[in-house]
């Protein structure tokens, strides 16, 4: 780092906050840094700086699936948040099972994370979390007594947006498409904002109009659009559970000679990038999810600072995107 210094004509502080990405530096001054570094060849002793500083720089981000459009949409902000705050990201699957959770707690912990960003499907307050003893934020539905930061979606409240949307429209026969109602996760809220939009409209639950899934699949989807186009009694409006599940509802509809939105409006949830891009455009709730991560990444680099404050709890805002699923 002196090399550096002295090649730029700079402090070593200057070179170090150049190297750390910390703000201050001049844009001249940052790239005569960056110029001094590429003749040195200059490289980090990351060991070193971990040793003094007690910190790697980096934070891990869990999720379920990776290959799904919501969980890597999610990533690309998380990733950009971060580098805004000189983190590096390190990314883990974990299958939406609680042994893949915990051991992203129990990794993230021996590869000496300076946090984890972790979105909990299966694992809840009952399990052994001995390992969680360093900054973590949970995403998701779980509740874990206010153990840990959450940040939230806006589950119950943008499917009751959603469901009374339809309702707006003139849809009185609305199914929802969603898993198992086992449990507190983000298909049973959901479910719940669907209950309360049908109650505050005047419109009676039928459970023949809850159509489950085997996963949260397009095939999924389809299968129940299927089973939708066979009832008797015709339905006016579809509440899928996701985006991805949407798109094979109106895949499926579309196979069996049912129009959207001429004879059955369909609006999903997440606003995946490809959701504007469907025949028809695809109406949905929109959660922020560039909100979402910086209040993550926010919150894991406060309790790296501040550890022993109190967790808080965050619910991300959101807004339906009407397009023409449902128009």
């Amino acid at each position: 780092m002196s090399d550096v210094a002295r090649l730029a004509g700079v402090s070593k502080m200057t070179v170090s906050n150049v190297v750390n990405n910390r703000a201050g530096v001049s844009e001249p001054v940052r790239r005569r840094v960056m110029e001094a570094i590429r003749q040195s060849g200059y490289r980090v002793n990351v060991s070193a700086r971990t040793l003094r500083s007690g910190r790697t720089g980096v934070i891990g981000l869990a999720v379920p699936d990776i290959d799904s459009p919501y969980f890597g949409h999610l990533a690309s902000h998380v990733i950009d948040e971060a580098g805004q705050r000189g983190f590096h990201v390190a990314i883990e699957e974990t299958g939406a099972a609680a042994t893949g959770e915990a051991d992203a707690i129990a990794h993230s912990r021996t590869l000496q994370f300076d946090g984890l960003i972790l979105s909990a499907v299966e694992l809840n307050r009952r399990d052994d979390l001995t390992d969680a003893d360093y900054p973590i934020v949970m995403l998701g539905e779980q509740d874990f007594g206010g153990r840990f930061d959450h940040v939230a979606m806006p589950n119950e409240e943008g499917t009751k947006a959603a469901t009374a949307h339809l309702v707006d429209q003139g849809c009185s026969r609305i199914a929802i498409v969603t898993g198992g109602l086992e449990g507190v996760n983000m298909v049973t809220r959901r479910h719940e904002g669907y209950l309360a939009a049908l109650a505050e409209r005047g419109l009676g639950h039928d459970p023949a109009l809850h159509f489950a899934l085997a996963d949260m699949s397009m095939e999924a989807g389809w299968d129940a659009a299927q089973r939708i186009a066979d009832r008797d009694r015709p339905v006016d409006g579809v509440v899928a559970v996701t985006d991805t599940v949407a798109q094979g509802v109106l895949r499926g509809l579309a196979d069996r000679g049912l129009r959207v939105p001429d004879d059955v409006r369909l609006i999903g949830f997440d606003d995946i990038p490809g959701a504007k891009f469907m025949v028809p455009s695809l109406s949905t709730v929109a959660p922020d999810h560039g909100w979402m991560a910086a209040k993550a990444v926010e919150l894991v680099a406060d309790r790296i600072h501040t550890p022993l404050r109190p967790a808080g709890q965050y619910v991300a805002p959101f807004k339906l995107e009407i397009r023409e699923s449902t128009r």
